[in-house]
């Protein structure tokens, strides 16, 4: 009776913890709707019995809260959402987050995600995150500033062609292109480089990272380029201010960008925007002329002292897999996703009303194969946080060369602390 008893009791505490609802913390509001469809979806297909509370944090505030939450104890998620730059803030002796990497290979996750952005969510050969954008980037662009000044964007297909034709509108007092902290990565990447090495060395101050941030300093003296007024593309008055008025109608974006931002900002220019692959890299300082770069991206990731760990790893999988799921991500704007098999469903050609009903698609996956490799780094978010502050203007404006700036990064990488 005695053991009866017992066998009861444990069985009513298992029932209790598989009851509980698996916590899943998102770091947008944007996601903050689909991930409430996906569990829904997942709960209609998967696992009627299967219940998960979704809480959406800031960008900037969810390392905060993740930090908090792990050193207390208290509250920690069953799943994450990440990032790709705040995901290297965790690589350090321990990763706090779930090794995925034989659930992945049994999966057959490593052949069906492009490998650069699995790569992305991984550290020292062990995966503990999965992508769920492409993130590869482009160049958008106004076309009707295109046509009135006669520029045809398969005829741009490198930068030194770009540069010409835009200093040729610099010389009648026209800006073209917007610039951007973040270009500095994505061009670097895009040139062969980057902000670390694949053995975890800082190229901050290397010729490639030197020279294309001269090259950007150099578009700004000439007038072929402008600062937004707040110093970022990812503010909303640099659309109702320098796009609105005129004043530049070239960015470099991520697809989720376009998806996301471009759309969500300004609305009312539905169907003036083209896109077009990154001109390439055509000097001796390059070490690839590839089309594209890639910059952001959010991953899941399952904090390693989750009592679910199986029930999130299953859910995680259908998020990545299921082709419902991967045609809204895109459909509402999100992400196009990283999951290759999902690229043969018609619904992702669908031509783009925002975009000259133009298919997204047909740029996207042909640039896929030639993303760059991104090494993952603890003090990479550092790097990015100190440029994007402080020294991207300071050089933009004059105040520092390129050099002089990014070797005081690195000075400060090497003397602050490992996060």
């Amino acid at each position: 009776m005695k053991n009866r008893i017992i066998l009861l009791l444990f069985t009513l505490i298992a029932h209790n913890l598989a009851a509980k609802p698996i916590s899943i913390w998102i770091s947008s509001q944007q996601d903050l709707v689909y991930y409430q469809q996906m569990v829904e979806l997942y709960r209609q297909t998967t696992d009627a019995n299967f219940e998960a509370k979704v809480n959406a944090y800031g960008f900037r505030e969810m390392p905060d809260r993740l930090h908090v939450a792990m050193k207390t104890g208290e509250n920690t998620p069953d799943i994450v959402q990440l990032d790709e730059v705040f995901f290297g803030m965790y690589l350090g002796e321990e990763v706090p987050f779930l090794d995925l990497t034989a659930k992945v290979k049994k999966a057959g996750l490593d052949k069906t995600l492009v490998k650069q952005r699995l790569d992305l969510f991984s550290h020292k050969g062990h995966v503990y995150g999965l992508p769920q954008s492409l993130s590869s980037v482009v160049l958008y662009y106004v076309k009707d500033a295109f046509e009135e000044y006669d520029i045809t964007p398969s005829k741009i297909d490198t930068w030194s062609k770009f540069r010409r034709e835009m200093k040729k509108l610099a010389n009648n007092g026209r800006a073209s292109l917007a610039l951007d902290w973040s270009y500095l990565e994505i061009l670097s990447q895009q040139r062969g480089g980057g902000f670390f090495s694949k053995e975890g060395r800082s190229q901050l101050s290397n010729p490639i990272t030197v020279n294309t941030f001269q090259w950007l300093k150099d578009l700004i003296d000439d007038g072929s380029a402008l600062l937004p007024d707040r110093g970022s593309i990812f503010d909303p008055v640099f659309f109702s201010g320098d796009i609105a008025n005129n004043e530049a109608f070239c960015i470099i974006g991520a697809g989720w960008y376009g998806l996301d931002m471009i759309q969500q900002f300004a609305p009312d220019m539905a169907g003036e925007w083209g896109i077009m692959p990154l001109p390439a890299w055509d000097d001796e300082i390059s070490k690839s002329k590839r089309r594209t770069s890639s910059f952001a991206g959010q991953g899941l990731m399952i904090y390693k002292d989750s009592k679910n760990t199986d029930a999130s790893w299953e859910f995680i999988k259908f998020v990545m897999e299921n082709k419902t799921a991967n045609i809204q991500r895109f459909q509402m704007g999100n992400s196009f996703p990283a999951h290759k098999p999902s690229w043969k469903y018609p619904e992702m050609f669908e031509a783009s009303d925002y975009f000259s009903h133009e298919p997204m698609a047909n740029i996207f996956i042909p640039l896929a194969d030639d993303l760059p490799t991104i090494y993952q780094h603890p003090k990479r978010a550092q790097a990015i946080f100190m440029l994007r502050e402080n020294y991207f203007t300071s050089v933009m404006y004059g105040s520092q060369t390129p050099q002089e700036a990014l070797l005081e990064i690195e000075t400060a990488l090497e003397k602050g602390p490992q996060h």
